[in-house]
C-alpha cells in the first residue's frame, strides 16, 4: 500500500477513535476543561497525530496509549464523583477574592491574579466598582462569580411582590421552511392548527425560516425576508381583555336592574370573575 494511502487510512481511524473516546469522556471535556483534562486533551491529540503519521510497524501502540489515557480520565472522573476530597485535590477548591466589599490580597496572590485581571473579570459580570460586590469567588474552572450587595442587585418581580407564570421551553415547530412534527406532538398540536395560525399571520410555511410555539400556545415566526413585518400574537392579550369585558358587563347588569336578587347575583358573579382575573393575570401579561 502506498504511504499516502496508509496515512490517510490511519488518520481516518484516529478520527474515529478520538470521536468515540471524547464521547466517553462527556461534554465537560469540551466545555469546561480542568487542569488534568486540559493535559489529557493535548496528550490524546499528540497520540492521534502519532498514529496517523508513524509509518513503523508499532503505530498501533498509539491506540493503546490513547485507550490508557481515556481509562485514567474516566477513573479520575469516577473518583471526583464519589469523593469530595478527590475533587479538592484534582480540581482544587474555590477561592474567595472579595468579601464584604474588601479585596483579599493574599488570595489574589495565591491564585496569581493581578488587580487588572480581577477588574477585568468583574467587568465581564457588568460590575465596575469593587465596593458594589458583597462576595466574589474564583471557581476551580477559573471563572469568577459575583454576588452584588442588596442595594445593587437588579429588581425582580419577587422584589415587587408580583407573581409571574412559569416559563417552559419554546418548541421549534418550523425550521428552514419545514414543519417539525415531533415538537408539535410534544405540545399536543398538529399541522392543521399550525396552518390555521399561519393563515392568521398571512405567511406560507416555505417563507418561514424559524417558527416557535411558547408555553401559552402562541406562534412566533421569523421569515426569510427580514423586510416583512409579522404581527405579534395577541392570544393572551385578547383573552385578558375578554375577561375584563365580561366583568364590566356583569357590573353594568347589576346596576341596570332593580331586582334585589338579580343585583346580588350579578355582584357576586362579578366578584368571582375578578378573583379569577387576578389568578390568571400572571399567566396572561407575559
Amino acid at each position: 500500500m502506498p504511504d499516502w494511502a496508509e496515512i490517510a487510512l490511519r488518520t481516518l481511524l484516529a478520527v474515529a477513535v478520538l470521536f468515540v473516546m471524547t464521547k466517553l469522556l462527556g461534554k465537560r471535556q469540551v466545555s469546561q476543561l480542568s487542569l488534568f483534562e486540559y493535559i489529557t486533551g493535548i496528550t490524546i491529540g499528540s497520540l492521534a497525530a502519532y498514529v496517523s503519521l508513524d509509518l513503523e510497524s508499532t503505530w498501533y501502540l498509539g491506540l493503546v496509549a490513547i485507550a490508557v489515557w481515556v481509562g485514567v480520565s474516566l477513573g479520575i472522573e469516577w473518583l471526583q464523583i464519589k469523593s469530595k476530597r478527590a475533587r479538592d485535590i484534582i480540581d482544587s477548591r474555590a477561592t474567595v477574592l472579595i468579601k464584604d466589599g474588601k479585596i483579599l490580597e493574599d488570595n489574589l496572590k495565591k491564585e496569581r491574579l493581578t488587580t487588572d485581571e480581577l477588574l477585568q473579570q468583574l467587568r465581564r459580570k457588568n460590575v465596575f466598582r469593587t465596593a458594589d460586590v458583597e462576595f466574589a469567588i474564583m471557581e476551580p474552572s477559573g471563572d469568577v462569580n459575583v454576588l452584588l450587595t442588596k442595594e445593587n442587585q437588579p429588581l425582580t418581580p419577587k422584589h415587587l411582590g408580583i407573581r409571574v407564570a412559569p416559563e417552559q421551553e419554546p418548541q421549534a415547530v418550523i425550521m428552514d421552511g419545514e414543519i417539525m412534527d415531533e415538537p408539535l406532538a410534544t405540545l399536543g398540536l398538529n399541522r392543521d392548527w399550525l396552518q390555521t395560525e399561519l393563515e392568521k399571520t398571512g405567511v406560507a410555511v416555505e417563507n418561514v425560516f424559524l417558527g416557535q410555539v411558547d408555553s401559552a400556545g402562541q406562534l412566533f415566526v421569523d421569515l426569510y425576508d427580514d423586510q416583512l413585518k409579522v404581527p405579534q400574537p395577541q392570544t393572551k392579550a385578547a383573552l385578558l381583555a375578554t375577561l375584563k369585558k365580561c366583568e364590566a358587563d356583569l357590573e353594568m347588569f347589576g346596576l341596570s336592574t332593580n331586582e334585589r336578587e338579580a343585583k346580588s347575583m350579578y355582584a357576586r358573579c362579578s366578584k368571582q370573575l375578578e378573583k379569577v382575573i387576578d389568578d390568571v393575570k400572571p399567566l396572561l401579561v407575559r
